[in-house]
């Protein structure tokens, strides 16, 4: 099989993956909204939303420090997850840059999804949302 043979091939794939995966113009505009709990030497606090491909989420720390991180939602051929990472500001008696990743699930037909992930300044989370 020849080197043009084969890209068409892998090309073919592609596109009939990326058509098993696209959503409805309508579900993409719906808002994503979830509150996380989790743990870093305290118990800490988060509630947040996705819109499109982007969230936001307002986390509270152990120590009283509030903070913001802007998430990035990485496109990928699995309908089922969306991976993310984000970077944030806290402040407060520890002002500090965070850094975050993780990943939603959302069972297929449900507006309920679940998620994990690591902020460098809250720690590990577990959230819970829900899809409007």
């Amino acid at each position: 099989m020849n080197r043009l043979t084969q890209i068409s091939i892998f090309g073919g794939i592609l596109s009939l993956l990326a058509l098993g995966t696209a959503k409805p113009a309508s579900a993409q505009l719906l808002p994503q909204a979830w509150g996380s709990i989790g743990y870093n030497d305290d118990v800490t606090y988060s509630v947040g939303a996705r819109f499109l491909n982007y969230g936001a989420e307002l986390g509270f720390d152990g120590d009283g420090n509030v903070g913001g991180d802007v998430l990035a939602f990485v496109p990928v051929p699995l309908p089922l997850v969306s991976p993310y990472v984000g970077l944030g500001y806290y402040g407060g008696s520890r002002e500090d840059v965070a850094f975050s990743f993780g990943a939603q699930v959302r069972p297929r037909g449900e507006n309920i999804f679940f998620g994990a992930g690591y902020n460098t300044v809250r720690g590990v989370n577990g959230q819970l949302g829900v899809k409007f």
